[in-house]
């Protein structure tokens, strides 16, 4: 049952992506951001509180609609698994966004393929050379397949119902709400409130990572070039600065520049001017245009992978 709703979900969002996804996100983060200002007193504990209070509800709620649908038919149950899926993950907007880009980038239109990454990654993009737009578009790439599918599908199969996804979707956007300062940024008294406050929301989300995303580095080692992506996870992952996403981020990333062969990371124009250093991560030689369709078969050849280790792991459970 769990394939068939992620395939039915994934089939869905290839033909039409779910228009109401922002508006849903949305609310949610309307209503963390009330918790923020009715229980953040700058204090460990009362994040805590906030952290349960967030994550708590919206699970719980999927987790009775979906016991109570199976329980009328399982059909229901399915569809509504269904549903849960098709509006939490983001797979289409992965891969229509770098095909925007790719196909910017072979016209020759760099000014396209600048307003086709801002609009998917955001920041500036005025100085950016074509390499750089295959970088980033890369970068975000694979860090967007891992958030929003490889984890989602992880945490589905592995608990029951809904209950996984949500679980994991909440942690994602509760930890950017709350993630307070970044390294460089001013520290006032408000942010450095909301960075104690909101600790045990990244720290949830860091234990719902640890295992998704190593299984997501794995996936990309097998379909792509095992030795260069073992070497690079091995040696670089730890080296991916929390500004940029940390551990989580630092291993897919390391993983999947090694098994495309390309040199991901380093220094990009900062907002104020100046370089904003980031470490090399992956191998090889710097990314250029022709690169992007090989990201994009790496993640579906690792989503395939996936597809068929949840079908192998259905067969056992059917089994006598």
């Amino acid at each position: 049952m769990n394939l068939l709703a992620i395939v039915a979900a994934l089939a869905l969002e290839q033909w039409r992506s779910f228009q109401w996804r922002a508006s849903v996100e949305r609310t949610y983060l309307v209503y963390v951001r009330g918790l923020e200002r009715r229980l953040n007193g700058g204090s460990l504990g009362q994040g805590i509180v906030a952290t349960v209070l967030a994550i708590a509800p919206p699970v719980a709620i999927s987790v009775l609609v979906w016991w109570l649908l199976a329980h009328v038919h399982p059909a229901l149950g399915l569809a509504f698994n269904v549903l849960v899926l098709y509006a939490l993950m983001g797979f289409r907007r992965f891969s229509h966004a770098i095909s925007a880009i790719i196909t910017a980038l072979k016209s020759g239109d760099i000014t396209a393929a600048r307003r086709a990454l801002a609009a998917w990654r955001g920041g500036t993009t005025t100085e950016l050379s074509s390499q750089d737009i295959a970088r980033l578009a890369i970068e975000r790439g694979l860090v967007d397949a891992y958030a929003q599918v490889f984890a989602v599908l992880f945490w589905f199969v592995v608990l029951p119902g809904p209950a996984g996804a949500v679980l994991y979707r909440s942690a994602a956007l509760l930890s950017s709400e709350w993630k307070g300062a970044l390294p460089g940024d001013d520290m006032t008294v408000l942010t450095r409130s909301l960075q104690i406050f909101g600790r045990p929301a990244r720290v949830l989300l860091w234990l719902l990572d640890w295992v998704p995303a190593r299984l997501t580095a794995l996936s990309f080692a097998v379909v792509g070039d095992f030795e260069d992506a073992a070497y690079c996870w091995r040696t670089q992952a730890r080296s991916w600065p929390d500004a940029y996403g940390g551990e989580a981020t630092g291993i897919v990333l390391a993983s999947g520049g090694g098994a495309l062969g390309v040199l991901l990371g380093g220094s990009l124009p900062g907002y104020d001017g100046e370089p904003d250093p980031r470490p090399d991560i992956g191998i090889g030689e710097a990314v250029e245009a022709d690169v992007l369709p090989s990201a994009v078969g790496l993640v579906w050849r690792a989503l395939v992978l996936w597809l068929v280790l949840v079908f192998l792991l259905s067969l056992a459970n059917w089994a006598p």
